[in-house]
């Protein structure tokens, strides 16, 4: 035992004997394949991979305890802390996430602080100099030092202590199987957990919520191929009338009122005029290419050719940055709504959640109680819910008196700024201002450690610095005649709230002892990243909604959708909306309150643009909509009502398309059997069903053909490669004005990635047979498309023979689950590691339903492929009528250790839908309690 505690009574719970011959073996093929013929064999055994285990019974002795403290846990391993004071009930919480998740805690913080490459070696050097250029170890240890409450410092000091208690004297075979993995390395040794290390961690998911950075760097690139009206057809705008916005009545209306009638806010940034791409903008860079006609002019903008360039190879950068809970900023949605008493059996509200974020093994969620035993001042909190491991408090959940969700709000707090370099400086306005610099010593394991310098300017980081070949291309960049001469070439930096000091981590505490709309409000207007969708509801019977968060004002025409020029004092924000000012909804006449990503407010009723990229709102409608059914059916929603339609499987584009796709006459009879697959199809994506596997194939292969091969290289999918005009070619278009052109872009992040935004791009084309869109040349034996219908008998072609290829030729064997499987895999070693270690940390695959931009959005990108990317990465539905009725589910289980019983054993009920009990009060929780430990001063 460690030697800062005493432990009497059993070990926790033993896996099955499966589980045990499975381990047995893993622990024989990792010897023999990794150390084989030596000694260190030895290292590793059956006991070796179980000694790392958490103890779940008997006692502990904690220094640093005041009092006693119960950890209770049920069948799967999810612990109910019970504690007399918050210093012990958050010291218990790091002592007991630090049992289940030491590991992936670990990983976390070597993330957030740049220095993967001391636990992994060379192979993340290029990940920490990004991460260290951006500085979010920096910004939270500001932000612990001046902006926290001095609670919310003695929690974090708390819940350090209490990681710490774990770690000490335990090696690192003592701590997880990865450590004993990592050990035949290098001699890497866990360090002591700080209260940085937790506050860090927000940025990490501030970063992968960040907002449109992605359709702004996207939008850039579009010009080297396509010109503004082109670009502006790929992002259409946003269908307000036939999917609803979030907020419909109550502060959103009042300042809408007041806008139009010619007041509004303080710092408002112009009406926004509810378009929601604006590729023509001032602020567009203008090209020497299709999109020259922009009327960029000045130092309104560079020449497209030197934008493209950097963004590109910045691109390559971003797409290697480890995730933190989304996929790079891409895919990232949620559900959330919530249901007033008036419509529920219960007569109280019902709340739903299920937060969309890429899969990882073990899931980004911890499911936990935290209970005082008596709330008092001296011990104020009993909430319960969904945490993170290496944070303290509830990030989702309740308490005993109210109910919170959460979905990304997709508000723009970011902007990119193409800078002008001038020795060792930048211009802006007519002058050149010094970097602003700092050297960076990055350790790395097995070799020797690198040096970085990190500049920034007034904007930001400039992130141009971390790729040798994007100063380069500044120096060479060819620019408009009236913007500032080349001179040291250009860079690109990044403005972003997140990299400001806040306080977000002060906003986690007051939420989970909120008792009120009022108080919860409060709470609320400490959130400022990331910016997040919340809806709230009451044991008294209210529901609501706010958008809280740290979010930019710009000057009038400047809507953030494009990078704009750093030197230009016309592109600097000019302030934050005021908290005061932001969308909220509280009781609504309707009844509900649906989020799922949509538009917040109508944007030309608003005083101020919080983004010009929302989601396009097919999710919300949906929910929406199978809401109103319900009710005006004369029927009253259950729990169980609210799990089903988490579980919706309907495809809106399919009920767009399939009509017109079964008009389509075919020649080829095997194709004309997968046509028929579309009859009488209900146009659910069941994983057992033939047809969703035939038009998600038909749907990809129409992106592909009307849009994919039509984007510049830098968003198509890497290794796909296209014969293109030449960009200087001025005669007919023959082999010799062609090149070979291939994709640079991951197959998880490229485009057409066939969510929402691109079924409401073919919805606004269906009606323009003609359109330059749906034209594409023959291939092969495949015939050429000349309008909209000759494209979608191509595009039933293609996929025909794709999932023949996929799938077999006997229809009847064909199912959407065999293309959409999800594996789960282990932080860094379960996708660089070694294959047997590989093999040890993974898990799956599971066969899914669901699908891209559906409400059960076990999202895939229709450029790469059919595999899972994102998920919904845990679901609740809890009830404000009986708390103890309340239901949740994680995407994995409770256990980082590979082979606890509790390591993906919620895995198969999330997969078919199912939830698990949820007990809140003492009393039910000692009703479910398996395992209880006691942890004394």
């Amino acid at each position: 035992m460690p030697p800062n505690t005493t432990a009497t009574g059993d070990k926790p719970g033993k896996s099955g004997r499966k589980k045990g011959r499975r381990a047995r073996l893993i622990v024989l093929v990792l010897v023999l394949a990794v150390v084989a013929g030596t000694a260190t064999g030895a290292y590793w055994s059956v006991s070796a991979v179980r000694s790392s285990f958490p103890q779940t019974k008997g006692s502990i002795t904690l220094d640093g305890l005041s009092g006693p403290v119960e950890v209770k846990r049920d069948g799967h391993g999810i612990p109910q802390i019970y504690a007399s004071s918050d210093a012990d009930l958050f010291m218990a919480q790091g002592f007991v996430q630090a049992q289940d998740r030491f590991y992936e805690m670990d990983v976390r913080r070597h993330m957030t602080a740049g220095r993967l490459s001391e636990m992994f070696g060379k192979s993340q050097v290029s990940n920490d100099e990004f991460l260290r250029t951006m500085g979010w170890d920096r910004v939270a240890k500001e932000e612990y030092d001046t902006k926290l409450s001095a609670s919310a410092k003695s929690y974090l000091q708390a819940y350090s202590k209490g990681v710490n208690a774990y770690l000490k004297g335990r090696s690192g075979r003592d701590i997880s199987l990865e450590y004993a993995a990592l050990g035949f390395t290098n001699d890497y040794k866990p360090q002591a957990w700080t209260p940085v290390n937790s506050i860090s961690w927000l940025k990490a998911m501030a970063w992968d919520l960040r907002g449109n950075m992605q359709d702004e760097i996207d939008r850039a690139l579009m010009t080297s191929r396509l010109g503004p009206q082109q670009i502006k057809e790929l992002y259409p705008d946003y269908p307000y009338a036939r999917n609803k916005a979030i907020v419909q009545q109550g502060q959103y209306n009042a300042l809408a009122k007041a806008f139009e009638e010619g007041g509004s806010g303080s710092g408002t940034s112009g009406s926004g005029g509810g378009t929601q791409g604006t590729a023509g903008h001032a602020r567009t860079a203008a090209s020497s290419g299709p999109a020259g006609g922009s009327g960029a002019t000045g130092t309104q903008a560079a020449a497209g050719s030197s934008m493209t360039s950097q963004l590109s190879r910045l691109y390559r950068v971003l797409d290697h940055v480890p995730t933190a809970v989304g996929v790079n900023g891409q895919g990232i949605g949620s559900n959330s709504w919530v249901v007033g008493g008036s419509h529920t059996i219960t007569g109280k509200p019902l709340l739903a959640n299920d937060p969309h974020l890429s899969a990882g093994l073990p899931s980004v969620w911890y499911q936990m109680g935290l209970h005082c035993r008596s709330v008092s001042p001296t011990c104020q909190y009993d909430v319960t819910g969904y945490t993170f491991a290496g944070m303290p408090g509830v990030i989702i959940g309740h308490n005993a008196d109210i109910a919170w969700g959460m979905t990304n709000s997709e508000v723009d707090v970011t902007d990119l700024y193409l800078e002008k370099l001038s020795g060792e400086g930048y211009l802006y306005d007519g002058k050149v201002k010094p970097f602003t610099s700092r050297e960076e010593t990055i350790k790395v394991a097995g070799g020797a450690s690198k040096k970085i310098v990190v500049r920034a300017t007034d904007n930001g980081p400039l992130l141009s610095d971390r790729d040798g070949e994007l100063v380069k291309v500044g120096r060479k960049a060819n620019v408009d005649t009236a913007a500032p001469d080349r001179g040291d070439g250009y860079g690109i930096s990044l403005r972003w709230t997140a990299l400001e000091p806040g306080t977000s981590m002060d906003a986690v505490f007051a939420m989970d002892k909120a008792s009120d709309w009022h108080s919860f409000r409060e709470a609320a207007g400490l959130f400022d990243v990331p910016s997040q969708n919340l809806i709230y509801a009451d044991t008294k019977n209210n529901i609501g909604y706010t958008l809280p968060g740290r979010i930019p004002t710009r000057p009038s025409g400047d809507d953030g959708s494009v990078p704009a020029p750093g030197w230009d004092p016309k592109y600097r924000w000019t302030g934050y909306v005021p908290q005061s000012e932001l969308p909220q909804e509280y009781n609504p006449a309707r009844g509900y309150i649906v989020t799922a990503n949509q538009a917040v407010v109508d944007q030309a009723k608003y005083p101020y643009t919080l983004t010009t990229d929302w989601g396009y709102g097919t999710r919300s409608q949906r929910i929406a909509d199978l809401i109103e059914s319900k009710i005006n059916g004369g029927g009253k929603i259950s729990t169980d009502d609210m799990r089903q339609m988490q579980l919706d499987n309907s495809s809106e584009i399919a009920k767009l398309l399939v009509p017109r796709l079964l008009k389509i006459n075919l020649d080829d009879k095997d194709v004309r059997d997968a046509q028929k697959l579309l009859e009488g199809w209900d146009y659910t994506q069941d994983a057992d069903s033939a047809a969703a596997a035939y038009f998600n194939a038909v749907w990809r292969n129409i992106l592909k053909l009307g849009f994919g091969n039509k984007l510049p290289k830098e968003l198509r999918v890497k290794g796909q490669c296209l014969w293109v005009e030449k960009a200087d070619s001025t005669g007919p278009v023959d082999d010799d004005t062609k090149v070979r052109e291939c994709g640079e872009r991951d197959a998880t992040q490229a485009q057409p990635d066939g969510g929402d935004r691109w079924s409401e791009v073919v919805r606004t084309l269906l009606d323009k047979p003609d359109s330059d869109w749906w034209k594409t040349p023959a291939s092969g034996t495949r015939p050429k498309a000349d309008n909209r219908d000759e494209l979608f008998a191509r595009a039933m072609i293609d996929a025909r023979w794709e999932l023949t290829a996929k799938l077999g030729k006997d229809i009847d064997t064909w199912s959407w689950g065999r293309l959409h499987r999800l594996f789960l895999k282990n932080q860094i070693l379960g996708t660089e590691g070694p294959g047997v270690v590989q093999y040890a940390l993974n898990r799956g695959p599971w066969k899914l339903s669901g699908g891209e931009a559906t409400v059960n959005a076990s999202g895939w990108n229709a450029a790469g492929g059919y595999g899972v990317v994102w998920v919904p990465s845990m679901r609740m539905v809890v009830n404000l009528g009986d708390l103890d009725k309340s239901r949740w589910i994680n995407l994995t289980g409770a256990s980082g250790h590979a082979y606890s019983a509790h390591y993906v054993d919620q895995t198969d009920k999330w997969a078919k839908g199912e939830l698990l009990p949820w007990s809140f009060s003492e009393k039910a929780v000692g009703g479910t309690t398996s395992d209880t430990l006691a942890l004394k001063p």
